[in-house]
Formats: C-alpha cells, structure tokens, sequence
C-alpha cells in the first residue's frame, strides 16, 4: 500500500519512514503542504499522515482542500496541539484521525492499519445498500446520507461510525464496542477520541432538527433512537 507522509521535521520523517518501510509501506515524502496537495492529486494514494503544522498549506488547510475536492483517502492529522478545540478543527476538516506528539511509533501504525482495514473489517456483509431510522437515511453504495431529505456529507470515519448505531438502532454501544468495531483497536480509557467523534456526529445529524437521535446513556455509552 502507497502513503503519503507531509511533515517539515526531517528527524520525524526519517523516522516515520522507516517505520512504515519496515512495515511493508511505500512511502511518498512532502515537506510542506501545498507539495503534499500536488502529490495527492496526482497519485492514488491507500492514506495520509500530515502535521498540522507545515510550510506553505498546513495540515487543516490541506485535509479541507483534499475534501473539497472529494478525495476521500483516510487522513491522520499528527499535532502538537492537544486541546479538542484543534482536535475539532481537524476533524471538522475531514481529518479520520489525530494523533498527539510524542508519539510511539507502534500507535501510529495502529491507527493506520486500522484504518487501512476499515472497510473490509469494521461491518459484516450485508445484502442491503441502504438504512434508514426515522427521518435518517444512508445509502452504503454511494455513501450518500440524507435527513428529512437534507443531504448530510460526513467524513470517512463518521459514515462508519453513524453506520454502525444505524445496524444497531435502540441497542447501547459502550465505548468498547465502538473502539473495536470502528477502530478496530482495543479502548483507550485515557482517550476521548470517541467523544470527540459523538459530537461531530450529532453536530451534523441532529443540531438543525428538533427531534434528537444520538443520545448519551451516561456510565455506558451511546445510542441511536427518538428521544422518548
């Protein structure tokens, strides 16, 4: 599989290099946003690990402009910046996942399998290309979500998420369930990635419509049904 790495840092890219070579990963090197941009336009790359931080179209700018221009390869955000006000904005700009420096290497590369694995592993098969619940509808072939006939676009990690409680509607999903089944990771307690991807969710599914449909069963986890 071919990545593309955009970072400024030579010592960090050496590293992350030879990590994922070592892995069994071809890997492009950018060193600054608008590069990384021309690169993922012209070459078909399996995911992107960008800083948010780099010369010229930082990271943000540059997972925005991939999504304007409906790219949809998975995209890892590496920050500084901790706060889930920046995890938000990455998010927000279509990022799939965010990682905190330092970093090991081995949780890197367990966000990137995990999402490299992401559609062949997160659902079973299924003979249906569409759910629905209420006024909510997806379509899993053109990956097209509407509610009330409004069209709702979601990043690749939202659709998996909002996915997942459509297949499970009425039913509480704990955190474990959701890290495994999305992430396809072991829960992190110490984490509130999930969190931070419950309020995006509802942010676009439920935040312009009277009735809610993401509710929060507080100790257990969470779960998709008509506020009752």
């Amino acid at each position: 599989m071919k990545l593309l790495v955009v970072e400024d840092d030579v010592k960090t890219v050496q590293s992350i290099r030879q990590g994922l070579e070592e892995n069994g990963y071809e890997v492009d090197i950018a060193y600054d946003g608008k590069i990384g941009h021309l690169l993922a336009k012209r070459t078909s790359y399996d995911l992107i690990i960008t800083d948010v931080i780099v010369p010229e179209l930082n990271g943000v700018e540059f997972c925005k402009l991939l999504r304007q221009e409906g790219i949809r390869t998975p995209v890892v955000m590496l920050t500084a910046l901790g706060a889930i006000e920046e995890k938000l904005m990455g998010f927000d700009a279509g990022a799939d996942d965010y990682l905190v420096k330092p970093f090991d290497f081995s949780e890197l590369l367990a966000r990137v399998r995990a999402l490299l694995n992401r559609t062949s592993d997160s659902f079973p098969i299924t003979s249906s290309t569409s759910l629905s619940y209420h006024d909510l509808e997806m379509n899993i072939d053109t990956r097209i979500v509407k509610r009330q006939g409004k069209r709702i676009d979601l990043t690749a990690k939202e659709f998996s998420l909002l996915e997942y409680l459509l297949k499970n509607t009425g039913r509480v999903l704990t955190k474990v369930d959701i890290a495994e089944k999305i992430w396809d990771i072991r829960f992190d307690t110490g984490t509130n990635v999930i969190e931070v991807y419950i309020t995006l969710l509802r942010k676009k599914i439920d935040k312009d419509f009277s009735e809610k449909l993401i509710h929060t069963v507080y100790g257990v986890g969470y779960v998709l049904k008509l506020d009752q």
